[in-house]
């Protein structure tokens, strides 16, 4: 696992091998990168990466000059390796928030320019979390939230739905409050 590009660009990310966690490939963040770049200037905005994990996105999202990136999860030990490994590296901008993800998104604190959701591919919520995160107001008007999710499972019909991208078993699927 590695940052793509950016300040931090080639550096290798070593989590624990004990973290409950499915990073993001490389070859998947890749693509979902260079998907976004067409869909959102990436720098300056403030992220929120739900179900944070090894902070795998989180720091790519630093790396390519967002202003800040809250990333939570409900795992201590992953939230303690993004803590340390943003502290180790310099990386400012990323606050870690030790939370249930379904929760938080009901209490919200944003809005956020740009969301990132990977949740346990097996969450029994997971086909309405789009619509439910974009029913609380989390995400700006002018936003850009992307679910990732198995290519097995179909996501609940959406107006602010505007792609899905397949990479293998991983799925991208890209909405906007405004199109």
């Amino acid at each position: 696992m590695r940052i793509i590009a950016g300040k931090f660009g080639g550096l290798r990310l070593t989590p624990p091998g004990n973290l409950p966690v499915r990073p993001t490939t490389d070859i998947a963040k890749e693509a979902l990168f260079n998907i976004l770049d067409n869909k959102i200037d990436l720098e300056e905005v403030d992220c929120l990466d739900l179900f944070a994990g090894t902070g795998n996105i989180s720091f790519e999202l630093i790396s390519r000059g967002v202003k800040s990136v809250e990333s939570v999860d409900i795992h201590f030990k992953c939230l303690q390796y993004i803590s340390e490994t943003a502290k180790k590296m310099k990386m400012e901008g990323i606050r870690t928030r030790k939370a249930d993800v379904l929760k938080f998104i009901a209490k919200p604190s944003g809005p956020y320019d740009f969301i990132f959701a990977d949740p346990p591919y097996d969450l029994p919520a997971l086909p309405q979390l789009a619509n439910t995160i974009l029913a609380t107001g989390l995400l700006k008007e002018d936003g850009v939230m992307v679910i990732e999710h198995p290519s097995t499972r179909q996501m609940d019909e959406s107006p602010y739905l505007l792609e899905t991208r397949k990479y293998g078993y991983s799925s991208f699927s890209f909405y906007a409050l405004s199109k």
